[in-house]
């Protein structure tokens, strides 16, 4: 086995094709709008319909979370599209309880909201428009992941 097909055993091309597609929907919601189009804003704007609390009440946060949930549908959609078309005949599947999943989300949104951003926010987004705070986040970001992959390799070894 190659390290290609070990890195990559589905193929490499379907995650270059989205990588571009998910570059070129940025930049064209950027240029065309001046909207950043990160996904963990839609965590806190979403909220705003539900919690009355006054950060969630923010003006950038209510005057965004319309477009915002538009843009998630079409990640959804989009996604939803990809799998027919390129997709294989059964949808991927896991034995994760829905109960995990849904805490999973919920404390991800929850820590990207604090780090002001997700990962991939801040690499697609935050590093696209040169944002130093973005580059000192990715890079924490992926040292810890380096750390915690070497760690649990180690432990289980």
């Amino acid at each position: 086995m190659t390290l290609l097909h070990t890195l990559f055993p589905l193929g490499w091309e379907h995650y270059l094709l989205g990588g571009i597609a998910i570059g070129l929907g940025v930049t064209l919601l950027f240029a065309m709008t001046g909207l950043v189009g990160g996904m963990s804003s839609v965590f806190s704007s979403t909220w705003s319909f539900i919690v009355d609390r006054p950060f969630f009440q923010q003006t950038r946060l209510k005057g965004s979370r319309i477009w915002r949930l538009e843009y998630a549908a079409g990640l959804i959609l989009g996604a939803f599209l990809w799998w027919l078309l390129l997709g294989g005949p059964d949808p991927e599947t896991t034995s994760v309880p829905v109960w995990q999943l849904l805490l999973g989300g919920f404390i991800g949104g929850y820590g990207a909201r604090l780090g002001h951003g997700c990962t991939s926010g801040h690499g697609i987004c935050g590093l696209g428009s040169l944002q130093w705070p973005s580059a000192v986040a990715v890079i924490t970001f992926m040292v810890t992941a380096m750390i915690t992959a070497n760690l649990v390799g180690w432990l289980q070894s």
